[in-house]
């Protein structure tokens, strides 16, 4: 063997050993049985017409199982500011999430109390912070903000003309529109009630120049948990999930036109959890990146010159989310 070749060998044998070696203590450094440190949580704000219709409350529940989701502050938005603040300050406090900032939304139209008004009959509402909130907490925030929104949004549209660079520093998830499909799962498309509500708040919000991902119609109509996938959240021990069947019951039973047993079979349909799950992760979905436009008249228009919006079009797997849903909701697989 030529001098040459044997100093080769020897290095050769050198690297294999500085390999092992470095191998070894990463082997050392990182157990098999340890999980990679995972990704801090997304600073989150939820902008929210709970108190209407029950899918808010189950969206609320379901932002607090998340833990993907850092949630920084609670708006009531789209009237009944007062009954809103109320429901949102309750279930904030029995879920033991006082930290939690709650923040009351504009004073305007309507007014007054709504299906969950026994849930929260007698609550003591102190002293919470305006619009001005929303503004602060993204403006002030060391990290980007999403802001899911699951209701009409006067809030949001007020916020944009205070401060307009919010946009800027926030990703925008919501629940809105209808794209091919309306409600009942069929075409045509129809005037979703979050956007029909108030079509120059949502004109604002959607032609702002933030990343936006909507669930329109398409996808949240389509949820609805029966059988045994409802069962195990109606008679689940989790406290969150307990609250949450409360005010169903509550909100169902406020309607003389509901069967008495309605709460007892079957959720409602559960459009907002969908914005949640987005802000989390979109597999299961089938996105599609689209130019839309609000009508007047609160129809969301496909336009090729429109904003470009990630919108959640179908579902790959509604079965798999259904169970992800009760799982979070429920703490059990």
């Amino acid at each position: 063997m030529s001098n040459a070749t044997l100093n080769l060998s020897l290095i050769a044998r050198h690297l294999k050993a500085v390999a092992f070696v470095s191998v070894s203590l990463l082997v050392l450094a990182y157990p098999a049985d340890k999980e990679p440190a995972q990704a801090a949580p997304v600073p989150v704000i939820l902008d929210t017409d709970i108190g209407g219709d029950i899918d808010d409350t189950w969206a609320l529940g379901l932002l607090l199982k998340s833990p993907e989701l850092d949630l920084k502050l609670v708006v009531g938005d789209a009237g009944q500011a007062n009954y809103r603040t109320r429901v949102l300050a309750r279930f904030l406090e029995r879920a033991h999430r006082t930290d939690v900032p709650v923040g009351v939304g504009l004073d305007v139209e309507p007014r007054g109390e709504g299906g969950q008004a026994a849930w929260v009959k007698g609550y003591d509402l102190k002293n919470y912070p305006g619009v001005q909130a929303l503004v602060d907490t993204i403006m002030k925030s060391k990290r980007p903000v999403t802001l899911i929104c699951i209701g009409p949004m006067p809030n949001i549209a007020e916020a944009l003309r205070r401060e307009p660079r919010i946009a800027q520093r926030t990703r925008f998830v919501g629940m809105y529109g209808s794209v091919r499909i309306g409600y009942d799962g069929k075409p045509p498309p129809a005037a979703e009630w979050n956007v029909k509500a108030d079509p120059k708040a949502c004109q604002a919000v959607f032609t702002a120049p933030w990343d936006m991902t909507i669930t329109p119609l398409d996808t949240c109509g389509l949820v609805t948990l029966t059988g045994e996938k409802y069962r195990r959240v109606r008679d689940s021990k989790d406290p969150i999930a307990a609250d949450v069947i409360a005010n169903y019951r509550v909100w169902a039973a406020a309607d003389k036109n509901r069967p008495a047993t309605f709460a007892d079979e079957r959720s409602s349909t559960l459009f907002d959890t969908v914005a949640v799950y987005l802000a989390t992760r979109p597999e299961l979905c089938v996105m599609e990146k689209l130019g839309l436009r609000v009508s007047d008249d609160g129809l969301t228009v496909i336009d090729p010159q429109a904003k470009l919006v990630n919108a959640a079009t179908s579902w790959k797997d509604l079965g798999r989310y259904e169970d992800w849903l009760v799982e979070r909701l429920t703490g059990q697989k």
